[in-house]
């Protein structure tokens, strides 16, 4: 990374002392903003050739000082920075800047000179290119995937901002995207001619060089916010000047068509029309994208203030985009509890507030997306998407009113119910096959659980002392629970499980662990525990299942916990992860789950890809590593006074609804 060691850098430009997140990342990288002039020893940063530059390069040649040429980098945020929103990573250039050729920038000095050899980083190369074309990621994401594009079979003439300085370091002006056009449309006789809109001319901060003067029959203005590796998919040929959509569409597989001297022109990738003489250097497609994503950029994570790689980039941004995609038309929720709905209102609500309603037709009204809690939905539900906890859900109880960090959405049905079909079985039918990246982020992710001994609900609680024997730990549950109610098999209650174990294992010594909420007399399901020898309350699940050899179970999540920690388990119904391999069923599976994805391949769907995580500190969307670390080191806010009693006041209408069954 650039800027390693300390350096006074004096600016003069006003977005450097106001943007808070660019000035976050200089001190980071050893950059200390000044105002006032530089004295030996001391830099000068400009924003790369930006109107307000000159005055930066002014002092710089005054006083004989370095410059350092500070940019967005090529992975940035959802929306264009003149909405407002902070980059994830800058390019810190000593040399220039990477969109001039009129002198070598340190870029290009990597991607002349650098070995660009290890195996290590050209793989990590490979993996993130894949990933950025699973998640859709784009300079900037504020886009919806599923927005459907043209018929394949276009060719792609890519315009851009007028005056933008990667255009005027190109020499582009109004007659070369004429000529542009040209050539797109002799080289491609016959072919549809789709002219793609700057996502910063669609939002109306600036003007393109295409306007509808240019569109006839064979030639359409295009400005959908759609995904560019989806559009790429259906292009025959790209053309553009100076646009990072050229670098994309290499990555993408295309060889495109350079009209200007942009950092990826002039390494064998690209057909150039005004190639760079010094450019000899002949590289693959991942030693480019490894130069310009990994070597070359600062990139910043948000959660652990610090400097990070790519990939925790990439993460930062996948949980950004999920959340903007599947929020930014609105959702109208229904079946949501009263104390639920500040929680729901965090996490879905902020690019629109949720609006909340049992009426159907009010809900219809708002031409909104529907969301309904998974257990009250019905009939009337249809098509609307389901909503319940995440597997790493919390410190302290759902039924306490403790506030979930994980909330999982569900456009097909629900984990809990394999009557149907839902999206984490397809998630996990997907991650039967990962990539090595992939693969490399699960297995951490277990490790990171196991070592820190974390649950859903992280409880605490003391060991206690087990008898010594073939020790197999059955879990409780709510019997009324929507995981028994569709997911059980014959054998539907506590006391029933206890004596098939008991059948199945008769010299084992069986030991029995209440549910959370059962022993907290929040929800029914008690038992008097007969066929077990030990009873374990207030015991912490995850360090019983360092001490056990196997978990039966009929649904719940603590088979799966046990997974995590190489135990056996054996499943009686049909939770979300029986049926793939992994575990011993005696339940009735779907005959559906014939994917045989890994350990790491089921966590991957279950705990990446599925939930939705909400960091408690800033409030901001996250990966699953943020909650982990605040789970691990307790950063989390306690549910107040009125959540409490509430909890309180439900614990005794449960018992009292108990004793009248």
């Amino acid at each position: 990374m650039a800027g390693g060691e300390s350096s006074r850098l004096f600016v003069y430009n006003g977005g450097f002392l106001t943007q808070r997140r660019v000035r976050r990342i200089l001190q980071l990288s050893g950059y200390r903003l000044r105002l006032g002039l530089p004295g030996p020893g001391d830099m000068v940063g400009v924003w790369g050739n930006s109107p307000t530059a000159h005055r930066g390069l002014s002092v710089a040649e005054k006083r004989n000082a370095p410059v350092l040429r500070v940019e967005d980098a090529f992975l940035r945020s959802l929306h264009p920075g003149r909405a407002g929103e902070p980059p994830i990573g800058l390019h810190l250039d000593r040399r220039g800047v990477h969109f001039d050729a009129s002198v070598p920038s340190d870029l290009e000095t990597l991607l002349a000179t650098a070995p660009l050899d290890d195996t290590a980083l050209l793989d990590r190369a490979r993996d993130a290119i894949a990933r950025m074309q699973e998640a859709h990621l784009s300079k900037y994401s504020g886009f919806d995937p599923a927005t459907p594009v043209p018929e394949p079979g276009y060719v792609l003439v890519v315009d851009q901002t007028r005056g933008d300085a990667s255009v005027l370091a190109s020499r582009g002006d109004d007659a070369r995207f004429r000529e542009m056009l040209v050539f797109a449309q002799e080289e491609n006789p016959g072919a549809r001619i789709l002219i793609k809109t700057h996502p910063e001319t669609r939002a109306g901060f600036r003007p393109g060089y295409y306007g509808p003067e240019d569109a006839n029959r064979r030639v359409t203005l295009y400005d959908d916010p759609v995904s560019p590796w989806t559009l790429l998919e259906g292009a025959v040929a790209v053309y553009t000047l100076s646009s990072q959509f050229g670098f994309e569409a290499i990555l993408a597989g295309h060889r495109p068509r350079v009209f200007g001297q942009p950092f990826y022109a002039g390494w064998g990738l690209t057909q150039d029309e005004d190639p760079v003489p010094r450019r000899e250097r002949r590289l693959t497609r991942p030693q480019l994208f490894a130069a310009a994503m990994m070597l070359y950029p600062v990139w910043y994570d948000p959660y652990c203030d610090r400097l990070c790689e790519l990939e925790d980039a990439l993460d930062t941004m996948e949980a950004e985009a999920r959340a903007w995609r599947e929020d930014h038309r609105g959702w109208v929720a229904s079946g949501m509890r009263l104390w639920k709905r500040p929680a729901l209102q965090q996490m879905f609500g902020q690019q629109k507030r949720v609006i909340f309603t049992d009426d159907n037709a009010k809900a219809d009204a708002t031409g909104r997306p529907r969301m309904v809690w998974a257990g009250k939905a019905t009939g009337d539900h249809a098509g609307a998407t389901r909503v319940e906890d995440g597997f790493l859900r919390s410190r302290g109880l759902g039924a306490e009113l403790v506030p979930p960090l994980s909330l999982v959405t569900d456009d097909i049905g629900i984990y809990y119910d394999p009557t149907g079909p839902s999206r984490l079985e397809e998630l996990i039918t997907r991650r039967a096959t990962l990539t090595a990246a992939q693969e490399r982020r699960a297995e951490r992710l277990i490790r990171s659980l196991t070592d820190k001994g974390l649950s859903k609900y992280n409880l605490g609680g003391t060991p206690p002392d087990l008898p010594q024997g073939h020790r197999v730990l059955v879990p409780g549950q709510v019997e009324d629970d929507q995981s028994i109610l569709t997911g059980a098999g014959t054998v539907r209650t506590n006391e029933a499980l206890l004596e098939t174990v008991r059948a199945a294992r008769p010299d084992a010594v069986i030991l029995y662990k209440p549910h959370p909420d059962v022993e907290a007399g929040l929800r029914t399901g008690a038992t008097g525990a007969g066929a077990a020898d030990m009873v374990l309350t207030a015991a912490d699940p995850a360090t019983l299942l360092g001490a056990v050899d196997e978990v039966w179970t009929m649904t719940s999540l603590l088979g799966f916990e046990a997974l995590l920690r190489g135990v056996r388990v054996t499943t009686l119904g049909a939770p979300f992860y029986a049926g793939w391999g992994l575990t011993d069923d005696l339940g009735p599976i779907p005959p559906r789950r014939t994917a045989r994805p890994s350990l790491a391949g089921l966590v991957h769907a279950a705990l990446i890809d599925y939930p939705r995580y909400r960091d408690p500190k800033n409030g901001h969307p996250c990966p699953v590593e943020v909650i982990v670390e605040c789970l691990a080191t307790g950063r989390i806010p306690h549910p107040g006074l009125a959540n409490r009693t509430l909890s309180k006041l439900q614990g005794l209408f449960a018992s009292a609804s108990h004793l009248w069954r």
